[in-house]
């Protein structure tokens, strides 16, 4: 659901915003986002329930899960499902802050009033701001796309569907089966 009012709203708008408004700052509009269904969270939670012993054990960096506002440009800040920030990058990371640089990886579970926002603005952004790694999770077709950031644009990497493993070379070493990802 988008809201307009033919005001176009920056980031220090955005900012102030009460905490936990279900909005989007994207292209200098505010996009309501409403809350996800069970099937969204369950993917993230079974994402981050193989990935987070992983990273920690490995001592790769922090992943941290939404709602966090990731400030991109003056007209765009994004809260996407799930948030990978790399170990030499953690320190650019404020304990009362947001994020306010490009993470290395950045996950989105689709949903019907996001899907069309994930695949073109954001994932612009997403790549012209520096972000390594795109994953597009689809929990209809029940598909996961990798995408690596060459030189300012996306190449799909991988596009997995049952019976594949989910596999990055964000993690080297990790794996997890794309049935897993989508258990319910």
């Amino acid at each position: 659901m988008l809201l307009t009012d033919e005001k176009l709203y920056t980031a220090q708008d955005y900012d102030r915003l009460p905490e936990g408004a279900p909005y989007q700052l994207i292209e200098g509009e505010l996009v309501m986002t409403p809350s996800p269904t069970n099937l969204h969270q369950d993917i993230i939670l079974n994402i981050i329930e193989k990935l987070q012993p992983f990273v920690r054990r490995n001592r790769l960096g922090k992943l941290v899960l939404s709602p966090m506002d990731v400030h991109l440009t003056q007209i765009d800040v994004f809260q996407p499902d799930l948030i990978f920030i790399r170990a030499e990058n953690v320190h650019m990371r404020r304990p009362n802050d947001r994020i306010r640089f490009a993470p290395d990886l950045v996950v989105e579970i689709l949903s019907p009033s996001t899907a069309d926002y994930d695949y073109k603005r954001k994932k612009e952004i997403y790549c012209q701001s520096g972000v390594r790694e795109y994953w597009i999770v689809d929990p209809d077709a029940e598909t996961i796309e990798i995408m690596v950031n060459e030189g300012g644009h996306y190449r799909t990497d991988a596009f997995l569907r049952k019976p594949a493993l989910l596999e990055s070379a964000m993690f080297p070493g990790f794996s997890m089966t794309v049935e897993d990802v989508f258990e319910f």
